[in-house]
């Protein structure tokens, strides 16, 4: 890495510097030799070096011009070679489809900002061109709250309905510079899919959710009955065995799915 290179907090730099953790994060997205790997962010390369380690083509996608020029010095063969593709975006003002990316044939591994975990698991989960797996590093608490709490939220939720949520493992704040305030964890997302939404409208599922999750310390019953009829409400829980004061953070994405189903079916 530049010694010289100054991070920017206003665009949540905090950059690997052991080569174990990003061999961690590349393990875990289980690359195979010409496999494409969209990576978001990949400052001056610490992970973009060990996805090199596996054979991979990546395409970057990067903010900071700064950045850029230190990856073009580091990765000038890479570059001559066309195995590394550098594009100076934004990816809140990305449109994925626009990409040379093909869907469900590239893989996406990054170290991402914090501050844009939920709106880049959306981004890439949510796509015309979803990847076939998904590897990041988040911060832990994130990473716990996804794949391991036994309490569902609004992101557990959205990410489950596209994939399976695996934790892989922590990444301790010492693995980075500048050292942030917490710990990090790599979190893989396996078996992407639009599957779900064969049988319901995906704006009515996420309407659903943010209907039941809308005063959290309320039974669903309640918050869902400011929406549908009551009595229907009540049908349904009984048709799905669900409890009458049962919360929203308590079911399962499997049983979500089969609310909005039903609820569709019996409120025209």
């Amino acid at each position: 890495m530049n010694k010289k290179f100054n991070h920017k907090k206003s665009l949540g730099q905090y950059f690997l510097k052991t080569v174990a953790a990003a061999e961690k994060i590349a393990t875990a997205a289980d690359l195979k030799p010409d496999d494409l790997v969209v990576e978001v962010g990949p400052g001056t390369g610490a992970l973009t070096k060990a996805l090199f380690a596996k054979g991979v083509r990546v395409l970057a996608l990067e903010a900071d011009k700064r950045a850029i020029a230190v990856l073009r010095e580091n990765f000038a063969t890479e570059l001559k070679a066309k195995q590394l593709t550098i594009i100076h975006t934004d990816v809140r003002e990305l449109d994925l489809s626009t990409l040379p990316i093909i869907d469900h044939e590239y893989k996406v591994v990054a170290n991402i900002p914090y501050y844009l975990s939920g709106f880049l698991f959306r981004t890439f989960l949510d796509s015309t061109v979803q990847p076939s797996r998904l590897v990041f590093l988040v911060q832990k608490e994130v990473a716990e709250r996804i794949a391991t709490d036994a309490k569902e939220s609004l992101l557990s939720l959205a990410v489950k309905i596209f994939g399976q949520p695996i934790y892989i493992a922590e990444v301790g704040r010492e693995n980075f510079d500048p050292v942030p305030g917490v710990d990090s964890a790599i979190l893989a997302v396996t078996d992407i899919n639009r599957n779900a939404f064969a049988e319901v409208n995906k704006e009515d599922f996420f309407k659903l959710l943010r209907y039941g999750f809308a005063t959290k310390r309320k039974q669903l019953s309640s918050n869902l009955s400011k929406h549908y009829p009551k009595p229907i409400v009540q049908a349904v829980f009984n048709n799905l065995n669900l409890p009458p004061n049962i919360r929203a953070e308590a079911v399962p994405v499997k049983t979500w799915l089969q609310l909005a189903i039903n609820l569709k079916k019996n409120h025209k």
